[in-house]
């Protein structure tokens, strides 16, 4: 090579070189999460990943992720979110040691856009739904239909908002079929719900809602699946409801009707003057073993379908520990809940206006054993989410 091309090719490592260090915005496939994954993929144990950008797990491509990962969402003017589509799995599966934990560059509310799951399972939001976050579609006809496996996950200031209609939640299950996995899970100073489920037959055990600033538990579109083990703890002046429940605001009277069973929860508000468990918009719910404190309100209805279905006892409240009155908010008068509506051998009835003196629906001697009502859950004989004696809790949330 003569001394001229020579100093050409030297000046032009050199350049490249000084590209490289003036941009350190660019793209390092190796740890970087952005765009499609089509393939398998592992992000591994004791690794750190940043989120630069909205990933979409495509139908056919499983992304494993190995306890004790850490996933940061870049502060940058990129979307941050993760979704795994129809068809799509997610295999992440923490220890209680080793939780992945995904989280924000920026410790704000509201700093990243959350995990979706969207499935193939029933929902009655039409033929054609789609995911309020990435566009995709959800439901379908497979109850069993299978995402995956998510265990030992904290998920940290999620909640961006896409636009006034549409902010992300810390997670959120679009269609999610009852073949799915989902225990051990916590949302934390998020700026939206912390759990969120449109439709979908998808069970859960052991969830933690901490401090998300609109609800802790929110359900729409049909969601009949279970869960045992759920707590919710508000400390934000701006939280909203414990519990937000709906079937779908615009008929509700879709089918298929929400109508999840739930046992073991421990719900503290912040203090605040609002609802706590908020039952409306048509949906159906199976309540067992609830501690509800911390609200003005701590139990409502709203629409002639959800409170239909209480007085029939098609949705069952047992074993309900509130700490204020529990009130109906349809538009076509208000009824206080007699302290005896709800017995303990499921017997209803509104027969007439009464303030909940002694705070409590129901008794309890022992616990309730969910395990009467459905395989799934397991025995308890304490009340709430958690006991003393085995604080499931420990060493993997905040």
């Amino acid at each position: 090579m003569n001394r001229k091309l020579f100093i050409l090719a030297l000046g032009a490592a050199m350049f490249a070189v000084s590209c490289e260090k003036e941009n350190p915005d660019a793209i390092d496939p190796e740890v970087d999460l952005i765009g499609d994954i089509t393939e398998n993929r592992t992000l591994e144990s004791g690794n750190t990943y940043t989120l630069t950008g909205g990933l979409h797990v495509k139908s056919g491509a499983t992304l494993t992720i190995e306890p004790g990962v850490t996933i940061i969402a870049k502060d940058d003017d990129q979307v941050d979110y993760i979704l795994i589509e129809q068809g799509a799995k997610i295999d992440a599966q923490g220890t209680a040691s080793q939780p992945i934990v995904m989280t924000a560059e920026r410790k704000e509310a509201g700093s990243w856009g959350g995990l979706h799951i969207c499935g193939k399972a029933p929902v009655n939001a039409g033929t054609d739904a789609k995911s309020e976050i990435g566009d995709a579609s959800y439901g379908g006809n497979d109850s069993h239909d299978n995402s995956g496996i998510l265990k030992y996950i904290r998920a940290e200031y999620g909640g961006y908002a896409f636009s006034e209609e549409k902010e992300a939640n810390g997670f959120t299950f679009y269609g999610v079929g009852d073949g799915t996995t989902v225990e051990h899970l916590q949302a934390i100073n998020g700026s939206d719900d912390g759990f969120e489920w449109f439709g979908g037959t998808v069970n859960v055990k052991y969830l933690v809602s901490t401090n998300n600033t609109d609800d802790s538990f929110d359900w729409t579109e049909g969601w009949c699946g279970k869960g045992q083990f759920m707590a919710a703890y508000q400390i934000s002046d701006e939280c909203d409801a414990l519990i937000e429940a709906d079937n779908n605001d615009n008929d509700n009277f879709a089918t298929p009707i929400s109508h999840p069973v739930l046992s073991n929860l421990t719900l503290v508000g912040n203090g605040a003057d609002g609802r706590g468990v908020r039952l409306r918009a048509g949906t159906q719910a199976e309540l067992y073993n609830v501690i509800v404190t911390g609200k003005g309100r701590a139990l409502t209805t709203e629409t002639e379908g959800t409170e239909s279905a209480l007085a029939d006892g098609t949705s069952r409240l047992q074993y309900v520990y509130l700490s204020t009155g529990v009130s109906s908010d349809n538009e076509e008068g208000s009824i206080l809940y007699t302290q005896d509506m709800f017995l303990e051998d499921g017997t209803n009835r509104i027969d007439q206006t009464f303030d909940l003196t002694d705070n409590i629906i129901g008794t309890i001697d022992g616990g309730i054993d969910p395990t009467t009502v459905n395989s799934f859950f397991s025995s308890a004989n304490f009340i709430g989410a958690v006991s003393a004696s085995d604080n499931w809790m420990e060493g993997w949330t905040k």
